[in-house]
């Protein structure tokens, strides 16, 4: 007779590379946001450390603090997500307070020599804050979320043990749809950006777009091409970049419908938001309707390829979208619905938006094109 097989043991806990990832991507946008407009350049002459003092900053509002706090608090959540299960409990908590004090000190430092900003102890306070409960949230929920989490059963079960970093760029699709754009899924208009930037800094008037593309006008035909590609290419390549990571098994329609869906959502409430109501959905011209309509039809036909044609999509539609969306000129009509958009209390949040738009399809790129890109076929 032979002895019953012994009680199977919990297997042991693992770190999270999709925390880690999204923990390398919140940064990102915290400098960015934190750092925007990126201009204007100078020294004040005083101590980068002068405000650090206990003097209370002469203008705040609680608009102002409350978005601090909440600012920081998924840095602290995905700092203990990211030591886990290195560091658990109060250990991860200290660490993490710690590097929040850090992250917002370095941040408050360098405003001082930006013009449009202004360094403040009461943002160091509340952003530390912020961190610290995100900390604590962390770490009373790090167990659940990163070893029985149904989500990570799902992911597990869905996608390949190389989509972390992956999943992390697909989540920040969406998000990347509230920043205004010329055009649907028109990500990486850099041009404009870098012109701008070249401009202050040789004291001249610089427009890459122009000496790439010509002074020559487009007429109204040329753009409703021009922004048929772009929505069909960038669309497509968005879809591809998660389809390439799914396992066989995974509900693709399901998926696909679920980041379409939400990519459409963010970018109908952004309109309506950060312009009016009335607005919400001006964004569908001819277009984007026939670009998206285009996408979904090569879509159809790609979603069971081999993902080694997905991932090769992409890149292309990828960079097609890119050449595009740089060398066409704004469109006037968006230019004049842009001059009722009063950025106002949000400079941090749509510097952060501004971050995810211009450079979604830039890091999308370079996973993909990653060499150590493993593909999964199980």
């Amino acid at each position: 007779m032979t002895d019953p097989d012994p009680v199977a043991l919990p297997a042991p806990a693992r770190p999270s590379p999709v925390s880690r990832a999204a923990l390398l991507a919140y940064l990102l946008l915290i400098v960015y946001a934190s750092w925007f407009p990126f201009s204007g350049w100078r020294s004040s002459g005083l101590s980068p450390l002068a405000f650090f003092n206990l003097q209370m900053p002469r203008y705040w509002t609680a608009f102002d603090l409350i978005v601090n706090v909440i600012g920081y608090i998924p840095l602290g959540i995905l700092l203990v997500f990211s030591l886990y299960p290195r560091l658990r409990g109060a250990w991860a908590v200290l660490v993490a307070a710690l590097l929040g004090i850090l992250v917002s000190g370095a941040m408050e430092v360098v405003q001082n020599y930006l013009p449009s900003r202004v360094p403040s102890n009461l943002d160091l306070l509340t952003n530390s804050s912020g961190c610290l409960i995100g900390a604590c949230l962390g770490a009373a929920g790090a167990r659940t979320y990163l070893d029985r989490g149904r989500l990570y059963r799902l992911r597990a079960r869905w996608f390949g043990t190389h989509a972390s970093q992956g999943l992390v760029l697909l989540a920040l699709w969406p998000l990347a749809q509230i920043y205004p754009q010329n055009y649907l899924f028109g990500h990486g208009q850099v041009l404009p950006i870098i012109s701008d930037w070249l401009s202050e800094w040789l004291d001249m008037n610089i427009d890459l777009t122009t000496m790439i593309r010509g002074d020559t006008a487009l007429t109204a035909e040329q753009y409703w091409l021009s922004e048929t590609i772009i929505t069909a290419c960038g669309l497509t390549g968005a879809v591809l970049a998660m389809l390439c990571l799914m396992r066989r098994g995974a509900p693709r329609a399901i998926l696909i419908a679920a980041l379409i869906g939400a990519a459409l959502v963010f970018k109908a409430m952004a309109s309506a938001v950060l312009f009016t109501p009335d607005n919400a959905w001006v964004w569908i011209t001819p277009g984007a309707q026939g670009g998206f309509i285009i996408g979904v039809i090569m879509l159809s036909g790609l979603v069971f390829a081999p993902q080694v044609a997905q991932r090769r999509l992409a890149v292309l539609t990828l960079l097609i979208s890119l050449l595009v969306v740089n060398t066409i000129p704004a469109n006037p009509y968006f230019v004049n619905t842009l001059q009722a958009w009063v950025q106002g209390k949000f400079l941090n949040f749509n510097g952060a938006a501004q971050f995810l738009s211009l450079l979604w399809p830039f890091f999308a790129l370079w996973y993909l094109l990653l060499p150590s890109h493993k593909l999964n076929r199980s």
